[in-house]
């Protein structure tokens, strides 16, 4: 799993891109001022967002500049403002993108993916993260903080299913289609059943109910 540092003295916007970036699966630690974070430049992460304006007398620049003293960690810069001179400074001193507030969180998951993929190689294909869950699709294996989730194998080809189609709504009859084949003749109830162990095994794999439709990973 690939661990983040999130620098900002917006509370609000760094519990945001905490939650929206632990659901896409990495692992993320925040500091709200420059203060405490540029005491953990020497810690292992594989990524840093700062915000270059901090209150306090410790910003943005100062962080990035400890951080390359000890590694070559790779860090985006965020900032509200949006001037050619500051996009340069920040690569001049090594940054490895600059986002501009305000942004969407599909926007700045796009770039930390981007410059995730291009740091340490391209994510394997095979496995996907999903908030603490690793799930390795080839070997058909689910690992909850690298603990085994015993699972059927129709609770496998569910939880699979769900986990590539993200966000995206399924009736029960598909679900049973895709799961059980189109040959099945039983009741769609087996859906529900099966959904029903899932988030019992898997609390956190957030299955949601459209009540009247069906079911989506959100």
């Amino acid at each position: 799993m690939y661990s983040i540092y999130i620098v900002d003295d917006e509370k609000d916007l760094l519990s945001l891109m905490k939650k929206y970036l632990e659901k896409e699966g990495y692992s993320v630690k925040t500091f709200h001022n420059g203060e405490t974070a540029i005491q953990a430049v020497s810690e292992p992460v594989h990524l840093w967002l700062l915000d270059i304006m901090l209150g306090g007398e410790i910003n943005g620049y100062d962080i990035i500049k400890a951080i390359r003293e000890k590694n070559q960690v790779p860090t985006i810069f965020v900032s509200a403002r949006d001037q050619e001179f500051d996009r340069i400074i920040g690569l001049e001193m090594g940054s490895d993108d600059y986002i501009t507030k305000p942004f969407s969180m599909r926007e700045l998951l796009l770039r930390v993916n981007n410059v995730i993929k291009r740091v340490y190689g391209k994510k394997e294909s095979d496995i996907k993260y999903y908030a603490d869950y690793m799930v390795d699709i080839k070997k058909r294996l689910i690992l909850q903080n690298k603990t085994p989730v015993s699972l059927t194998s129709k609770e496998t080809d569910m939880v699979l299913l769900f986990l590539n189609n993200k966000d995206i709504s399924f009736t029960r009859e598909q679900l049973l289609n895709k799961v059980w084949g189109e040959d099945y003749f039983g009741s769609d109830r087996v859906v529900d059943d099966l959904i029903k162990r899932i988030r019992k095994k898997m609390p956190g794999f957030n299955i949601e109910t459209i009540y009247g439709y069906g079911y989506r990973l959100t």
